[in-house]
């Protein structure tokens, strides 16, 4: 998820700024629109409400850590969208998963469902051709959030644009909402791409998400149509034309046709259509979790250097949310760079007594290894404090068995999820690394939760994806020492490694020279 970011702040040391101009059309408008208030007729509010009849005034909540039960998710619920469906996301790849979502999304558009696409640019600029395309349909409409003005998505053109406006174009839209008929909506970790939904051939990524009805709702959509309206967010139309040929709205269905044709005569195909039989078949409500939920986001805001202040960040939030833990804090970031003052934060939540562990990426499974080496330094004082730290081993292979486990059934993992639990009934899933740019620089969102039953399933997640069969657990070796080794256990005898198991004297090298390099604040 970085190497395209790391390519172009490379690029834009070596590039003119002054050479960039501008695609963005003068004269482009934005018209404001708003969510769709949930109407009755639909298939979606009736069975929503079906479902909370029993429940008072909460929300419930239902776990997507299987990655094609969440792929499964997001295509029923386009599939029977009646008014609208919005979704806000930092990354939608054109890969197979992509163009399948985009498929079922087109054909709600077909039958007259209002379909609002919120896509941040780093990724789509280049593509705009195809959003052109998708943006002309009468019921679609396209935006990038904080785009690049010229439309190009070449290392040299982005680098430069990176040189001239960097302050700006450092800070992305990082977050993940899919709401439909304004009563259902998945918030959580996951990008829309193969590696989010298990259907990639190198690496997938071990991820999570979660499904959410009722008195919640309201708070996501407001948030959608916040960052819809914002000053951040352009219409793909409100740029030049870069082709003399445009891409035809025809062309695109076909294409997207042939994908789906393409991906049932796969394997992987195969797996989904029988998943989605075994879905049919099971019970849904008793996949529920209930309780009082609360929505949180940063302000759009937040990606304007010259509008920016700490109120509109949902970092302290969050802070304030685990300062109320008694007994227990677990943490799982794929990218896990606490700073000083996370480390201070950590070391008082453990004098008061509190348990707190932490679940983040080996050096062999991460994709950001200058992360890596920065969230290093900080492992021996938090060590020494007692937390405890567990890192996911790069062939963490889900099984049969464990089919709600977070992760991969084939090829290598990485980790992406991005979960809190404290005590035995809170809970947040959400967008939100533990890093500097989480914090400070990309806008987040989540859902914080007060359910037993909730925490419960995701504390009971947390202990099978930190058994030693799956994770290396990081220890000092010996008290006050900033040295570490790895311990797991293969073939059940315990297994000691020092040195960050599965990589290379050169991979280790590599990562440590960052170290050297002032950019912790912009991992």
């Amino acid at each position: 998820m970085y190497g395209r970011f790391r390519g172009c702040v490379l690029a834009a040391a070596l590039a003119l700024a002054a050479c960039t101009h501008s695609d963005l059309r003068p004269d482009y408008s934005r018209e404001p629109s708003t969510a769709i208030a949930p109407r009755q007729d639909a298939p979606l509010v009736v069975e929503a409400a079906q479902l909370s009849a029993a429940h008072g005034g909460d929300s419930g909540l239902r776990i997507l850590a299987n990655p094609i039960d969440a792929l499964l998710a997001r295509l029923a619920l386009a599939d029977r969208a009646k008014y609208s469906v919005d979704l806000q996301y930092y990354l939608f790849h054109s890969d197979a998963t992509g163009k399948l979502l985009a498929q079922h999304l087109l054909a709600a558009a077909d039958r007259g469902v209002r379909v609002r696409v919120l896509l941040d640019d780093l990724h789509q600029v280049g593509n705009d051709d195809v959003l052109r395309a998708l943006d002309g349909h009468p019921h679609i409409e396209i935006r990038v959030f904080n785009p690049f003005h010229e439309r190009t998505s070449s290392m040299w053109g982005m680098g430069k644009q990176f040189a001239g406006d960097f302050a700006r174009l450092n800070r992305r839209m990082h977050n993940k909402t899919f709401i439909v008929d304004g009563t259902v909506a998945i918030v959580g970790g996951r990008n829309i791409g193969d590696e989010y939904f298990d259907a990639h051939g190198d690496v997938n990524f071990r991820d999570m998400d979660v499904m959410v009805i009722g008195p919640v709702i309201p708070e996501i959509a407001r948030s959608f149509d916040v960052y819809w309206n914002s000053e951040p967010s352009i219409p793909i139309d409100a740029f030049e034309q870069k082709t003399d040929s445009p891409t035809e709205l025809a062309t695109v269905r076909k294409g997207l046709a042939d994908n789906a044709s393409n991906v049932r005569a796969t394997q992987y195909g195969a797996g989904v259509l029988a998943e989605a039989g075994e879905l049919k078949r099971s019970e849904a409500a008793g996949q529920w979790s209930w309780g009082s939920a609360e929505f949180i986001a940063d302000d759009p805001g937040k990606v304007s250097p010259d509008v920016d202040t700490r109120d509109l960040h949902m970092a302290p939030r969050i802070k304030e949310w685990l300062d109320t833990a008694q007994h227990r804090i677990l943490l799982v970031s794929p990218y896990f760079v606490p700073g000083k003052k996370g480390v201070a934060f950590l070391e008082a939540r453990r004098r008061d007594g509190v348990e707190v562990a932490v679940l983040t990426n080996s050096l062999a499974s991460t994709d950001a290894d200058n992360v890596y080496a920065a969230y290093a330094s900080y492992r021996p004082p938090l060590l020494t404090a007692g937390v405890e730290i567990y890192e996911l081993k790069p062939d963490a292979v889900r099984t049969a068995k464990q089919k709600h486990l977070l992760g991969s059934s084939s090829s290598a993992s990485s980790l992406h999820s991005k979960v809190m639990i404290v005590d035995s009934d809170h809970a947040f899933v959400g967008s939100m690394n533990l890093d500097p740019r989480s914090g400070n620089l990309n806008t987040e969102c989540g859902v914080i939760v007060t359910s037993p039953a909730f925490a419960k399933a995701l504390a009971d997640i947390f202990a099978q994806a930190t058994n030693p069969l799956v994770t290396y657990q990081v220890k000092l070796t010996a008290p006050g020492s900033d040295q570490v080794y790895w311990e797991t256990s293969d073939n059940g005898k315990t297994v000691r490694f020092d040195d960050a198991p599965q990589t290379s004297a050169w991979r280790r090298m590599k990562a440590g020279m960052t170290r050297l390099l002032p950019i912790e604040g912009l991992l």
